[in-house]
């Protein structure tokens, strides 16, 4: 059911910063970008075998916060997750659609980390590279 980590969202001071650091410095590519109101946001960098690194661009009053927002898991049925998880006596999060265009579903785990199941479809960012509009 659970196929690997789709991705780790890390919320950061500054975007440029990031970009190159991880994409310079380490030789990572960028996947995709995240544009609110015609503004890059955010984006997704490759990290390999459909594996991504998710950043954020944090509020100046979220300094000083834990940088690591959630841990999103990749599935192929986030039906059959849920119904595994309400059958061993966990909540469940409800099944929809993203702005990415992948199934997602939250919940949390019981030290409070949030956890995003992710189901990819055909059109989804992850696959076809476009920016996800927010």
């Amino acid at each position: 059911m659970i196929k690997g980590i789709a991705h780790l969202c890390i919320r950061v001071a500054d975007l440029e910063k990031t970009t190159r650091f991880y994409c310079d410095g380490l030789g990572l590519s960028k996947a995709f970008d995240f544009i609110r109101d015609g503004k890059v946001v955010g984006f997704y960098l490759r990290v390999g075998n459909g594996n991504y690194l998710e950043f954020f661009q944090r509020e100046p009053v979220e300094a000083g916060i834990n940088p690591i927002d959630h841990l999103c898991l990749e599935t192929d049925s986030i039906d059959e997750v849920n119904a595994r998880l309400s059958a061993a006596g966990y909540a469940v999060g409800e099944k929809k659609m993203g702005a990415d265009h992948a199934w997602q579903a939250w919940l949390t785990d019981p030290d409070g980390v949030r956890i995003e199941l992710h189901e990819y479809t055909a059109d989804c960012c992850q696959k076809t590279g476009k920016a996800c509009i927010l």
